[in-house]
């Protein structure tokens, strides 16, 4: 049974390794970059169809933004969520009027929201309470979208009647809620192909963050489906670690991270692998990017590909592609950055932030290695995961 479980589990899985590389303790120590890595303002400038002057202005102007909204928040001005918009200015849900005073007067823009980030919050719970019920089946995902100010409602088939019990219960909460139908459906990213970066039992992931514990041990940080089951990990036919824990298991409620164990002599590399297309860019920490931010990431099967950040907590429903139960997943991030199956576990990274590991996207996608493919997928968030497993990022 539990081999026939992680089968269906992989099977629907496309699993996307990443290329952080795996290298001896002495290979490791690299020296520091410049603020931001050269290719991955160049890949950005591409996908933004910008220069690269442009693109690096905008990294900078979206630090200096979040930098002037951390500050507003440490002084306890009233805000209620925040967003990029499409010309990469940072929006501001202010509660009252002295806030958007205080707000606008920062220079950054205000708005006041009929619903806002803690009411939308709130909805969202209520309805990943109700999929605990019964999982809603045709259903592919909610989540938050303050830019909306809504809580989006995605809906491949709404014909049975799970998905129609949840819908209702959706659109109880009127114009808090969007519904959007002929979504595709969406599967874990996994796949069966030996001889892959980080295999395990004959199936393939792809390689995420490296971390450690208070004592210094070494960790990879993974999408919890990738080690459903604790197996042995293996690069390029040599084992190098032992899955210990993981929150996935199929047909439950689940969280899609997870933790490997690093056998003595292996570590993983604090440059992102970009598999040719760009310099590796080098992380210097996981602060979470603000939704509308770029994202680019590195996996297996799409290689290097980027687009921006969505939203945060969102909840999918993972269909099985041998029938097997369905899976609901919660506190994802949502992406526009393009994966297949092969590429889950890979890293996500926002300027020289690491931001999370591939978790799964629309099964029928195809991204063709571009980087500025157009798509969507779903990425587990490092930093829940490095607090949860109480473990510190490996920084360059």
């Amino acid at each position: 049974m539990r081999s026939s479980r992680k089968k269906i589990a992989t099977l629907a899985v496309g699993v996307l390794l990443s290329s952080a590389t795996i290298v001896s303790g002495a290979q490791a120590a690299e020296a520091a970059g410049t603020r931001y890595d050269a290719g991955m303002t160049s890949a950005l400038a591409t996908s933004l169809g910008v220069s690269e002057k442009a693109a690096v202005e905008r990294l900078d102007r979206e630090a200096g933004q979040q930098k002037k909204l951390s500050s507003l928040q440490r002084q306890g001005v009233a805000t209620d969520g925040a967003f990029f918009d499409a010309k990469g200015e940072l929006v501001v849900n202010a509660e009252n009027a002295k806030a958007s005073r205080e707000v606008e007067g920062a220079g950054l823009s205000a708005r006041t929201a009929r619903h806002g980030e803690n009411e939308l919050n709130r909805v969202k719970a209520a309805l990943d309470a109700a999929a605990l019920t019964r999982t809603p089946t045709g259903v592919s995902s909610w989540e938050v979208d303050l830019a909306a100010d809504t809580v989006t409602v995605k809906v491949h088939d709404s014909e049975g009647g799970p998905a129609r019990a949840f819908l209702d219960k959706a659109r109880s909460y009127g114009d808090a809620v969007s519904v959007v139908s002929d979504q595709p459906g969406l599967v874990p990213q996994a796949t069966i192909k030996p001889g892959a970066e980080m295999a395990f039992d004959g199936f393939v992931c792809s390689v995420g963050y490296g971390a450690r514990d208070s004592a210094g041990r070494q960790y990879l940080v993974t999408a919890g489906h990738c080690v459903e089951d604790l197996p042995v990990l293996s690069y390029q036919g040599t084992r190098f670690a032992q899955a210990t824990n993981s929150r996935f298991a199929l047909g439950t409620r689940s969280v899609d991270m997870g933790i490997a164990r690093l056998d003595a002599g292996n570590t993983i590399s604090t440059a992102v692998g970009t598999y040719g297309r760009a310099t590796e860019p080098k992380v210097l920490g996981s602060r979470r990017a603000t939704p509308g931010s770029t994202l680019c990431k590195s996996g297996r099967t799409t290689f290097w590909t980027c687009g921006k950040v969505n939203s945060y907590n969102v909840t999918v429903t993972y269909s099985d592609a041998n029938g097997g139960p369905d899976t609901v997943v919660t506190g994802l991030g949502s992406s526009s950055v393009c994966t297949q199956g092969g590429d889950s576990g890979g890293a996500y990274v926002s300027g020289n932030q690491a931001q999370g590991m591939t978790s799964g996207g629309p099964s029928s996608q195809r991204c063709n290695g571009s980087v500025n493919a157009p798509g969507s997928s779903y990425f587990q968030p490092l930093d829940d995961a490095l607090a949860y497993y109480g473990l510190t990022l490996n920084t360059a």
